[in-house]
């Protein structure tokens, strides 16, 4: 999932002459068919690259469909004999409880679904209301079981996972478990646009600040709004990037789609943006966001704390709005 690209700001500021000389250490590259930054401050130069590396190589042998070999390829071609491992047992009981919040609107058993939209690695088909309703049959989290030997279990054999909207998220999480361990506590986490940030930039004296794109500028990118965060994790989705064109109709089709319809969801909601104390949580309730209507989405966040999140969609009229929990107010820089 594309999600909104992110700003940085890391300025160096003369802490004076009793303060630590703070060293900003960055590595960036690209994973999980993305780009990341990790930044982390400590007293001196460190290089965790291949630590990173292999958070990021763990998290694909586990979660990425793209991957042959992985552990949800393998479950996704029928094969009941594969023990997951400790991530993917973390990822689905985070699915299971988002799932159950979201009344099903999250649903990482999709995977028929986006391969046959043009969203997943599998084939893309042409679809109609028969097709689509013969696709459904294979779509359902009450289809799939995590058991106790942790091996998985499917009601039909041609049920495909995506943990596509909670993986990043998770592997961001894992990130920051790994800076976490090494002592490091203050750094800030960004894949693919989400971001865990932790302590403050201490070589500017400041927060860690991090921009929203604007969903509706169509070339180019401006900026929304500019939070401020601490210790919490963010994460965007939006449909105005990622779509697919079909070359013979010209047809859009956005790349979030409804678990319960079966369509990819052309919704006033523009644009979501969560925060949360967990990236992977962070994720998945911006995806479920998406295609929930808005409503649906203001009862979710009132019987959740812990959840901040800014919605940007479309009135009746056309006219663009804005909706925003005065917990998420908080963050915005003013």
């Amino acid at each position: 999932m594309l999600k909104n690209v992110l700003l940085f700001t890391v300025g160096l500021l003369f802490l004076g002459c009793n303060s630590p000389q703070w060293v900003k250490n960055q590595n960036t590259g690209g994973a999980l068919g993305t780009s990341y930054s990790i930044i982390y401050i400590s007293d001196e130069s460190l290089d965790y690259q291949q630590e990173i590396d292999s958070v990021f190589q763990a998290v694909n042998q586990s979660m990425s469909t793209y991957l042959p070999t992985s552990d949800i390829s393998k479950i996704n071609e029928g094969d009941s004999t594969v023990v997951v491992d400790d991530m993917f047992k973390e990822v689905f009981d985070i699915s299971t409880e988002v799932h159950q919040a979201s009344n099903g609107y999250f649903d990482p058993t999709i995977g028929v679904l986006a391969n046959a939209w043009g969203f997943g690695p599998g084939e893309q088909i042409q679809l109609d209301s028969l097709r689509v309703d013969s696709l459904l049959s294979y779509v359902g989290w009450n289809k799939v079981q995590l058991k106790g030997d942790n091996t998985i279990t499917k009601a039909n054999p041609s049920i495909r996972f995506d943990f596509n909207a909670v993986a990043k998220g998770y592997a961001i999480d894992r990130l920051g478990a790994l800076l976490d361990d090494k002592g490091i506590e203050n750094y800030l986490v960004e894949v693919g646009g989400e971001v865990l940030a932790k302590g403050t930039n201490l070589v500017s004296g400041k927060q860690w600040t991090v921009g929203i794109d604007d969903p509706q500028v169509e070339t180019g990118r401006q900026l929304k709004l500019i939070v401020s965060l601490e210790d919490k994790a963010m994460a965007s989705s939006g449909n105005y990037r990622k779509f697919r064109i079909d070359p013979e109709t010209g047809e859009k089709y956005v790349h979030t789609i409804n678990p319960k319809t079966g369509y990819t969801q052309n919704s006033y909601v523009l644009a979501t943006s969560v925060v949360a104390n967990t990236c992977a949580l962070a994720d998945a309730y911006a995806t479920s966001f998406m295609a929930m209507d808005l409503e649906e989405s203001k009862k979710v966040l009132e019987k959740h704390d812990d959840l901040e999140a800014y919605i940007i969609y479309l009135d009746e009229n056309g006219n663009t709005k804005e909706f925003m929990t005065s917990g998420f107010e908080a963050f915005v820089k003013q």
